[in-house]
């Protein structure tokens, strides 16, 4: 076979621990590369699949938008511990909707939002920026227990009059929700200077005097104190009622904008443009602002002191979290392993392997780790090869054995983005729509096992 074999995860006479997440943690994880390729694809520069199909999201416009709805609805579907809501206020309105329920106050709501629809194709900054920013806040903040509920909530109609928000507000204030924030996003990509180089990053905090709203806005300033980020704050005080918060300013909700600085007159000259284009956002200024904003809703959403890390010897792993009820988890199957309810456990075979924690009301579930240090049951190199590594469009998976082989693929977090069953001698998957970054790809016969690091770029 005249291939590259795949770099096989070893873990010889050291003690390896991953560890539970703290809000510098959860900030750290915000991903740029993540951030870049979803305003990508969502501004239409570049396609992505959506119902099984290939598909480019180039227009956003409120009558032609539920190509993008759906893939909002898909994107929301990937993370655990969500309840999405598709909710349809008119004849062409859609709000995608996505609710985490707090552990311990789940009356009490935060919502973190943006608007989806747009005036022309493309329309990067005016907001796939910010839609992007509620997904990846979601994506980090779905693994974790949180106290109190948090809404991702993306907006529709936007454009022609706040009326996805207006319906959802109008809603709440009926029902007597108990929403304690809203930070809405919006147009939050550009900045003046080159992209990528040292500058103001000035920011906007748009926010007037109803109900807590300017103690919500110290709120944020504080955590952007509190942390590190490249970012500088205009606060502005009477502040815009032309975006969606507005709608829950008029229901009596505390409720700011942040975005890029309209203040200082350093907004996208491409405003409500097909002009609007992805190389025109500064990602890593979009990077730093949703960066704060994960850190924001993270403090407001109360993260639950919980450690859903593991150590790791070449004979055992252990949950760091003491004084908890446990289940190990093989993350090849995705099934409990029965019996596997210890603090510690010790793998019989090589394998992909994460817990599940449960402390009082919580509970959480590690990242997937690596075993494979036993030297039992692996396949030869050859017995199976997978290639190329690293990997743009199609992963091969070639084998001399004589008996289909099942497979999983998974991202960094242990997720399984991908899963099947080989056919063939030679098979290829296609992974062109998963997102740059680490995948273990695990494959396995009713004898043999083997684990791949695959990285996709």
């Amino acid at each position: 076979m005249k291939c590259l074999q795949l770099t096989v995860i070893c873990l010889f006479l050291s003690v390896i621990s991953t560890y539970g997440q703290t809000i510098q943690d959860l900030i750290n994880e915000v991903d740029l590369t993540t951030l870049t390729q979803k305003v990508n694809e969502f501004s239409g520069e570049q396609s992505t699949v959506v119902n099984g199909n290939s598909v480019t999201i180039l227009n956003r416009q409120q009558a032609n938008n539920d190509l993008a709805a759906d893939y909002l609805v898909e994107q929301f579907e990937q993370l655990d511990n969500l309840t999405i809501t598709d909710q349809a206020f008119n004849s062409n309105g859609r709000n995608i909707i996505a609710t985490q329920l707090g552990k311990t106050n789940p009356d009490n709501i935060y919502i973190v939002c943006a608007h989806y629809d747009t005036v022309a194709d493309f329309c990067a900054d005016d907001n796939a920026t910010g839609t992007v920013a509620v997904l990846e806040v979601a994506r980090v903040l779905s693994s974790q227990c949180l106290d109190n509920t948090i809404v991702y909530a993306l907006w529709d109609e936007e454009e022609i009059g706040l009326r996805g928000s207006s319906f959802y507000a109008n809603q709440a204030a009926q029902n007597g929700d108990n929403i304690l924030g809203v930070l809405n996003m919006d147009m939050m990509g550009y900045d003046g200077d080159a992209p990528g180089t040292p500058g103001d990053n000035e920011f906007d905090l748009d926010v007037r005097d109803f109900a807590n709203s300017e103690d919500m806005m110290n709120d944020i300033i504080a955590v952007l104190n509190s942390y590190t980020f490249d970012l500088s704050v205009v606060t502005v005080n009477p502040g815009t009622f032309s975006s969606d918060h507005s709608s829950f300013w008029v229901n009596g909700y505390s409720a700011v904008l942040l975005g890029e600085s309209w203040e200082t007159n350093d907004q996208t000259p491409f405003y409500h443009s097909s002009g609007d284009r992805a190389n025109t956002i500064d990602f890593p200024y979009f990077h730093e602002l949703t960066k704060l904003v994960t850190a924001y809703m993270a403090t407001s959403g109360g993260l639950v002191d919980i450690d859903n890390g593991i150590t790791q010897t070449p004979s055992m792993l252990t949950a760091n979290q003491s004084s908890a009820s446990y289940q190990w988890i093989d993350c090849s199957t995705d099934l409990a392993i029965s019996g596997a309810t210890s603090q510690s456990y010790v793998p019989s075979a090589n394998g992909v392997y994460a817990v599940e924690v449960t402390s009082g009301n919580c509970t959480e579930r590690s990242a997937c780790v690596v075993f494979d240090s036993l030297g039992l049951n692996d396949f030869s190199e050859d017995e199976v090869e997978v290639f190329p590594n690293p990997v743009s469009d199609v992963l091969h998976i070639e084998t001399s054995i004589n008996q289909n082989l099942d497979y999983n693929l998974y991202d960094i977090s242990g997720k399984v983005v991908l899963k099947g069953t080989t056919t063939d001698r030679l098979n290829a998957i296609n992974v062109k729509s998963i997102s740059n970054g680490v995948y273990f790809l695990s494959l396995w016969s009713s004898e043999k096992r083997g684990t791949y690091k695959v990285l996709k770029e």
